[in-house]
């Protein structure tokens, strides 16, 4: 048995059918990332697609949600609710991941591990802006980054993991506390 959303909102039941459909499929995770990311990406431009609930902030941290955790643990859809200037710490993932913005627009600092020992150091290696209506997929390794709401009003993100969140409670797998220098 699954636990499903809250009964009210029916966009987001069909949402995390259309992720249990992906995920039945056993792909490999840059594959099961990538379709999940074309599945939700229809999603976002539903108005009542989070109740209440799932859009309450948090004024000291960005504030997670856990929406659904499938029962069997193979994924986990949590909303993120981001006050202007609040920001993740440089992170990794423990499984594929993907995000689709539903209001605002998120702000992702991609880096890359560069060095060996004392000369380990991050490079940041892209920045991409991701708009409302937009979703993008990920699998580790090679997934380090930062998200920020860069805006002046409220970002919400959808993000879904091959994880239960339930559980980890986090999908962060290790934070970096490294320099962080050009090429």
């Amino acid at each position: 048995m699954t636990r499903t959303p809250t009964a009210h909102s029916a966009p987001l039941a069909e949402l995390v059918s259309a992720v249990r459909d992906v995920v039945r499929l056993e792909r490999q995770p840059a594959e099961a990332a990538e379709l999940v990311a074309s599945r939700i990406e229809p999603f976002l431009a539903q108005p009542n697609l989070l109740p209440d609930q799932y859009r309450e902030g948090d004024p000291d941290r960005y504030k997670q949600h856990i929406v659904h955790a499938e029962e069997d643990g193979s994924f986990s859809v949590v909303a993120l609710v981001w006050q202007p200037g609040q920001e993740t710490p440089v992170h990794d993932h423990v499984a594929w991941c993907v995000t689709g913005v539903y209001e605002g627009a998120e702000t992702e600092q991609q880096y890359e591990l560069r060095g060996e020992g004392d000369t380990t150091r991050l490079v940041p290696v892209t920045e991409v802006v991701n708009s409302a209506g937009t979703a993008c997929g990920f699998a580790p390794p090679g997934d380090i980054h930062l998200v920020r709401n860069a805006a002046d009003s409220t970002v919400i993100s959808i993000h879904v993991y091959g994880a239960d969140i339930r559980k980890l409670s986090t999908s962060v797998r290790r934070r970096y506390h490294l320099p962080i220098a050009d090429a």
